[in-house]
């Protein structure tokens, strides 16, 4: 049974584990004596002291909400197995740039495990202890990764235990195991029960008792009851499960201790569990994302509220650097609705998105989904926004936008990022690579209310940031209405090409009278529709419009006069240049194709990822081939046609519903119907297969859209 307050009680899960990666990342593997001579005791971010992002691409928060879509991708079904959770690793894994610590064979137990997958060990041979050795099979990652799980089964730890054991099981063995699912049944009993010791009592009943995590918490416990003081146990831990007893870099154990630690000792409070974790070092920025995670599903939103402000500066924002590119740029409400979907589907029960599917709805308490005040000459520094309650047509709460005594020529504008934004660009460690989530062609739609006790008509704007010149933001200013006091003003705006330059974020704009005060509330903000959008250089130059594209191929060259709009060579295998959303369907993806030396040579329609895609793709022997990969690759159609290297050769893929029309030169070549497991929505993707190809004209659009 879901508990009624789970979507809250999970919201609070989520961000309790990004406030935990946040705090701890920038100190991450530095010793508790460093820690206390640099820092002092964490009780809150230290990011600016130390010069480094609050907001950051971590393998924790990537890992954790990246592997969690082989739920999703295989249907929702309780028996997932772990070979379909490593298939999703294949998939979701830019080898060499996200997610995983590429530390290389034997050294980093995911990159060791990875390898494994990709040449054919299937999971859970990919993490045994036989292959990999016990050391390296028993670091950390099986737990780091492990939050989503547990949160997709409230209150059914066994199930939790379970998924977690097969989701570790890709990478990891042994004790890694056990901790993994440690922490995740005590995430999914934690919606319903709010005792430490009884959430331990539940958790450890899933692992074998002579296991190290088990004796390790049993002794933590004893422990807590002699020691009148955290450090005390600290120091214990240091003696009889320190990293000098452990071997590899960085070990589950030892880390595990400080989880449990920080559980025992924190008196139910969300700050005093982040400080003691995070104040013990080792692998701070994991452990204090177990730690947040547990303890905001445990206590809730008001646990994390009790204390310091620690939601404010996040404001809901996550990056998951992925293949998938379009869910790169996303928030802590997106990723909460999405476990839910996951955790009502395996109970057998619907549910319904709030207002009809808005992308941003703010419908849990404080939410904010990643807009802020935007900061420049003709804004006004002193309006602020607030989730609140009520102005909503068909929810609860809504975005409050309070703007004070606006002078003649300012305005309050608030945005949130539809692509990576400008203080991300050069994101240090982790790299964040994504696409767009919004395009020209599409249609943003919003309702705002103004403040019945308003004095005078306000002006809203909705208006999108591109990257310009030098990647400067440019803003551009689409549909305005006036708004009386106490009416609503619902807006429908298509968005105009942007010549190929990405958009960067959307917003609202609030300007009126000089010297007028109110408030604007903004029930919702989403957007519909197939894009219409030219994927080219744009002629104001920069270079954000390359980073739109997830690279997944050994090399591209995308700027030089000399060659065409994109060079791609690939060593080995099939590379992908993937652009888009998983929203998009019912669309037709063409360019001009020219292969050289290419074993294959097309475009992708529905990509969802590196394994799963359909593909219109010239082949060596002759043939133009419609394919669909998906657990290996199956041929839809094929017919005799021949082609020769280095000529251009316009190809188009139409998608609609489970119905796919490949056409040449404008001529339909091969279609057909795929109604086994359809692809029914996805990105583009260009594709080259052992050799080079050149690709140019570049367009999606609408059914039937031709080059």
């Amino acid at each position: 049974m879901i508990p009624n307050d789970y979507e809250e009680r999970l919201y609070a899960g989520v961000l309790g584990k990004i406030i935990g990666v946040y705090l701890g990342r920038p100190f991450e593997n530095w010793t508790y004596d460093q820690i206390m001579a640099d820092l002092g005791e964490i009780n809150y971010y230290v990011h600016e002291r130390l010069n480094k992002p609050l907001i950051v691409t971590d393998d924790d928060i990537s890992g954790t909400f990246t592997f969690f879509r082989a739920l999703e991708d295989y249907g929702d079904n309780c028996e997932l197995t772990a070979e379909q959770i490593g298939q999703s690793w294949l998939n979701y894994i830019i080898e060499g740039r996200t997610i995983l610590w590429w530390g290389g064979m034997g050294n980093s137990t995911e990159h060791t495990a990875f390898l494994r997958l990709k040449a054919g060990t299937p999971a859970p041979q990919s993490g045994s202890i036989e292959l990999n050795s016990q050391v390296v099979a028993e670091q950390i990652g099986a737990q780091i990764f492990i939050d989503a799980w547990g949160m997709a089964c409230p209150g059914d730890p066994e199930l939790a235990a379970d998924f977690a054991r097969r989701a570790g099981s890709v990478s990891h063995d042994g004790e890694a195991i056990y901790g993994a699912q440690v922490v995740a049944a005590i995430e999914a009993q934690a919606f319903v029960e709010s005792n430490i010791d009884n959430l331990l009592d539940t958790a450890v009943g899933f692992i074998p008792r002579d296991s190290v995590i088990c004796r390790l918490i049993d002794d933590l416990r004893d422990w807590h009851q002699r020691d009148s003081d955290w450090r005390l146990t600290r120091e214990r831990i240091v003696a009889d499960y320190g990293y000098d007893k452990y071997g590899g870099n960085v070990h589950m154990v030892p880390n595990h201790a400080l989880i449990i630690l920080a559980l025992l000792y924190s008196e139910d409070d969300f700050q005093r569990a982040l400080t003691i974790v995070n104040t013990c070092g080792w692998d701070t920025d994991c452990n204090s994302g177990n730690v947040g995670c547990i303890m905001g599903i445990k206590n809730g939103l008001a646990g994390i509220d009790a204390g310091p402000d620690w939601r404010r500066p996040v404001a809901d924002r996550m990056y998951i650097s992925a293949a998938d590119g379009g869910r790169a740029v996303t928030d802590a409400v997106r990723e909460t609705y999405t476990i839910s979907k996951a955790a009502r589907a395996l109970a057998n029960q619907p549910i319904e998105s709030p207002k009809n599917g808005a992308r941003f709805h703010f419908e849990l308490p404080g939410s904010v989904q990643g807009f802020m005040l935007e900061e420049s000459p003709e804004s006004d520094g002193t309006a602020v926004i607030e989730n609140v309650v009520g102005h909503s047509a068909s929810g609860n709460r809504s975005l409050a936008i309070r703007y004070n005594q606006l002078a003649v020529g300012r305005m309050a504008r608030v945005a949130t990022p539809t692509f990576i934004p400008p203080e991300a660009i050069e994101m240090p460690g982790y790299e964040l690579i994504a696409s767009p989530t919004l395009y020209s062609g599409q249609t943003v739609q919003a309702r705002l209310t103004a403040d019945e006790e308003n004095c005078q008509t306000v002006t809203c704007t909705l208006y999108i940031q591109v990257y310009g010149a030098d990647d400067a933001l440019v803003l551009r200013r689409g549909e305005t209405r006036e708004i009386s006091p106490g009416e609503e003003g619902l807006f429908n705006w298509r968005v105009d090409p942007t010549d190929g330059a990405p958009i960067a974020a959307v917003g609202i704009e609030v300007s009126s009278d000089a010297g007028v005060s109110g408030v604007v509330y903004l029930d919702y903000l989403t957007w519909e529709g197939t894009p219409e959008v030219s994927l080219i250089k744009p002629s104001s130059g920069g270079t954000m419009w390359k980073r739109a594209w997830i690279d997944a191929v050994d090399q591209a060259i995308t700027d030089r006069a000399d060659v065409e709009a994109y060079r791609l060579m690939q060593n080995h295998d099939t590379g992908l240049f993937i652009q888009g959303t998983r929203e998009w369907e019912n669309y037709s993806f063409s360019a001009a194709v020219s292969p050289h030396l290419a074993k294959e040579a097309g475009i992708a329609v529905c990509v969802q990822g590196l394994k799963r895609y359909y593909a219109l793709l010239l082949c060596g022997n002759g043939k133009a081939r419609l394919i669909k990969e998906l657990d290996g690759r199956t041929e839809l159609a094929a017919k005799e046609f021949a082609w020769d290297w280095d000529t251009d050769y316009k190809l188009s893929l139409e998608a609609v519903g489970e119905n796919l029309v490949a056409r040449i030169e404008g001529n339909v070549v091969l279609e057909c119907s795929d109604t086994d497991r359809p692809l029914l929505t996805g990105s583009v993707a260009l594709v080259c297969t052992e050799g080079r190809v050149d690709f140019h004209s570049v367009a999606v659009g609408g059914r039937e859209h031709v080059v």
